[in-house]
């Protein structure tokens, strides 16, 4: 960051970290082994769209990769929104290697095309346990965070530290709780 942006209170958002994504395809042997979860055959990317026509050629090119991606590996991909403003592209495929594939290669597309900044977070959602377990993958930090949803707006905090403390060794956990946000509404 620039002191020209220092003093004028502006900030460069950050590119991210989705190099880091491939950690959950080996943690998956831990996930099933030792906690009984197995992918629920979906995952989605969550992303600010612009209406700029560079966001949306951009975007045409990313979704011409996508359907590639998709029928290459037999997968399923369609695009929703949300109410707050964010768009969702949603993999479905039971191997949990091609759902992490399919989100990096998005990732990694759209921050080539110079959108990596619009970026938020990826959903996988496992299942297995009492109630449903999601790993979210936070592109700015370059980490996950377990996410378990037991009601409307409640979550179990104490099963996401118990996943936290079983799994930081294998997959790059985000230290600060703080940044553990839940994504109650994900289409996945």
């Amino acid at each position: 960051m620039a002191l020209r942006d220092v003093l004028f209170g502006r900030k460069k958002l950050s590119e991210p970290r989705e190099d880091r994504l491939f950690a959950l395809t080996t943690a998956a042997v831990t996930l099933q082994t030792e906690l009984g979860l197995v992918t629920a055959g979906a995952a989605a990317v969550a992303f600010k769209p612009q209406s700029s026509g560079e966001f949306r050629s951009a975007f045409d090119d990313v979704d011409k990769l996508m359907d590639a991606v998709a029928q290459q590996c037999g997968s399923e991909v369609e695009r929703k929104s949300d109410e707050f403003g964010f768009d969702w592209i949603i993999v479905r495929d039971p191997d949990l290697e091609d759902l992490v594939a399919t989100a990096h290669t998005l990732a990694s597309e759209l921050t080539a095309q110079g959108f990596g900044s619009q970026l938020l977070a990826s959903a996988f959602p496992f299942k297995g346990g009492e109630h449903p377990v999601y790993w979210i993958y936070g592109f700015k930090r370059g980490a996950f965070w377990p996410f378990v949803p037991v009601g409307k707006d409640q979550r179990d905090n104490a099963t996401e530290l118990e996943l936290k403390a079983k799994l930081e060794k294998e997959l790059p956990v985000e230290p600060d709780l703080t940044r553990w946000f839940a994504l109650f509404d994900a289409p996945v």
